[in-house]
């Protein structure tokens, strides 16, 4: 292999769009509904696992324990147990955690800014179906 194959293919190694792409994997759990909304509810600091709880209005205990542990797995939240009665649990972001801040509050303020264009524009695409 050449030099320029080599090069070639350490570009291709992160491509999302190659079905092989590690950042592909990535990618989809950053644009899960969950990972935005716990990304954004811990931008103000740690949060026992009540308060994240009580913060995202819907979320099952399966979803938000599921959730965290990836987080958690990735490297993007820190988990801190504290030995108490009850055993106290907090959760906050690491650096690389807090790095996707400004990107989830983009996200969420985007969405938040658009909803009624986009629940517009499908009322016009259901009508015409």
């Amino acid at each position: 292999m050449t030099a320029a194959d080599r090069r070639i293919e350490a570009k291709q190694a992160y491509d999302a769009y190659i079905a092989e792409c590690p950042s592909r994997k990535l990618l989809t759990t950053l644009s899960d509904k969950w990972v935005t909304l716990i990304l954004s509810a811990l931008a103000g600091g740690a949060l026992r696992y009540s308060d994240l709880a009580r913060t995202i209005a819907g979320v099952s205990q399966k979803m938000l324990t599921q959730t965290l542990r990836g987080l958690e797995r990735d490297g993007l939240v820190e988990r801190t147990i504290t030995a108490s009665v009850p055993v106290r649990v907090d959760y906050e972001l690491t650096d690389l955690g807090r790095s996707l801040l400004p990107l989830v509050a983009a996200i969420k303020s985007w969405a938040e800014e658009h909803i009624a264009d986009v629940e517009a524009a499908r009322e016009c695409y259901d009508s015409r179906a």
